[in-house]
């Protein structure tokens, strides 16, 4: 079993390395290309996975319930030992990272709905009936086709 500070060190560069995908995925998002999202889902189904790992093994060196929070847990753990400093610096810059994680995961949620978000418009204009085709005529103005040509209405 890895000594704490060690488990916590290798969470910090996982979590670190998961941000960055993160901001891969964002650029990715950006940039509207979608091509590059497949790659980054996986790496960071792989990450997530180590990640939980890593949790366990802390846990396991952690005093507490089982149903207590990893929080919780770290905050009995650096009460029974004051002197570990450099474990409790250590866990405030995991704590730090994980939620910039979020946040930035919060962010590509929203990039995530808003190319939905256009891409149900798209759809919609695009799979109207013709009836409901909508052409600008010559003042500008919306006009409903009529079967007539646009070159009729000037």
């Amino acid at each position: 079993m890895l000594a704490l500070g060690t488990i916590i060190n290798r969470e910090i560069s996982q979590i670190s390395r998961f941000l960055a995908l993160l901001l891969d995925e964002q650029e990715a998002l950006k940039t509207a290309t979608p091509e590059a999202l497949p790659k980054i889902h996986d790496e960071k189904f792989i990450l997530v996975d180590q990640l939980n790992e890593l949790e366990i093994e802390r846990s396991k060196l952690t005093p507490g319930s089982p149903a207590s929070s990893a929080r919780e847990r770290m905050d009995l753990w650096m009460a029974e030992h004051p002197q570990e400093i450099q474990i409790a610096a250590q866990w405030q810059h995991l704590i730090q990272l994980c939620q910039e994680a979020k946040q930035q995961n919060i962010l590509n949620a929203r990039l995530v709905h808003l190319h939905l978000e256009r891409t149900n418009q798209a759809l919609s204009i695009l799979s109207r009936d013709t009836n409901e085709s909508v052409l600008y005529g010559s003042n500008g103005q919306a006009a409903q086709y009529m079967g007539r040509r646009i070159v009729d209405l000037a």
